[in-house]
C-alpha cells in the first residue's frame, strides 16, 4: 500500500444495473471493527438478494460474501478499498438479483467495479501519519514551547506538573517529529529531551 493514504469525508453511493441484477454500493469512513459493523447492519436490506461487504481500517480488515459463491464479492469489495489507497472505509454493496446469472468472473467484476467506482467518485481527504513524542521541560520554556508545537500542528494530550518541571504528551505528523525533537532541545538549549513514545 502507498504512504497516501486517504479516507472518506462523509458517506456515498453508486448504483448500477448489471445484465438485470441491481448493485448498490454504499460506502462510510469508519475507525473501528465496532463502528464497521454498526454502519453494515444498518444499511444492509434484508429485502435484498445479497449484502456483501469489507471494510479495511489501517492492518486490520474483514470481509463477507453473504451467500454468492466464495471470493466473488467480499474480497473484490476489499481489494476496491485497497486498489483505492482508502483507509478507514466500510462497503456493503447489495445487490437484488435481476434472473441471469454472471459466473463468478462477471460477480468478481459487479462488485469489485461498483465498489471502485462509489469510491472514485467520492470526496477524500488525507489521512496523515501521526506519532506521539513525551517531552520534559521547564515551566519558564512551556509557553514558547507550545506556541511552537501548534505551528507543527503538536497537540498536547497530557501535561503533567511536577516539583521540577512539565511533562508532556504531544500527538504530532510522524513527518514533524524530527523538528519538533530540534525545537524542544533548542528552546531548552539542551537541558530538554523529547522522545517518541510509539
Amino acid at each position: 500500500m502507498s504512504d497516501t493514504l486517504s479516507t472518506l469525508v462523509q458517506r456515498c453511493r453508486h448504483q448500477q444495473e448489471i445484465r438485470k441484477s441491481r448493485f448498490l454500493a454504499i460506502a462510510a469512513p469508519v475507525s473501528s471493527a465496532e463502528q464497521a459493523l454498526a454502519f453494515l447492519r444498518e444499511v444492509a436490506d434484508p429485502a435484498a438478494t445479497h449484502n456483501c461487504w469489507a471494510w479495511r481500517i489501517g492492518d486490520g480488515y474483514r470481509f463477507n460474501d453473504d451467500g454468492e459463491p466464495g471470493g466473488t464479492a467480499g474480497r473484490p469489495i476489499l481489494q476496491a478499498i485497497d486498489g483505492q489507497q482508502m483507509d478507514g472505509v466500510a462497503v456493503v454493496v447489495t445487490r437484488w438479483y435481476g434472473g441471469i446469472k454472471l459466473g463468478a468472473g462477471g460477480l468478481v467484476r459487479a462488485y469489485g467495479g461498483t465498489t471502485a467506482e462509489c469510491l472514485r467518485q467520492a470526496e477524500r481527504v488525507a489521512l496523515v501519519a501521526m506519532t506521539r513524542l513525551e517531552v520534559r521541560c521547564e515551566f519558564a520554556e512551556l509557553a514558547l514551547l507550545k506556541a511552537r508545537l501548534k505551528e507543527l500542528q503538536g497537540e498536547i494530550e497530557q501535561e503533567h506538573f511536577a516539583a521540577d518541571g512539565v511533562e508532556l504528551q504531544l500527538r504530532l505528523p510522524r513527518d514533524r517529529v524530527d523538528e519538533a525533537i530540534q525545537l524542544v532541545g533548542d528552546i531548552s538549549r539542551g537541558r530538554s529531551v523529547a522522545r517518541p513514545m510509539d
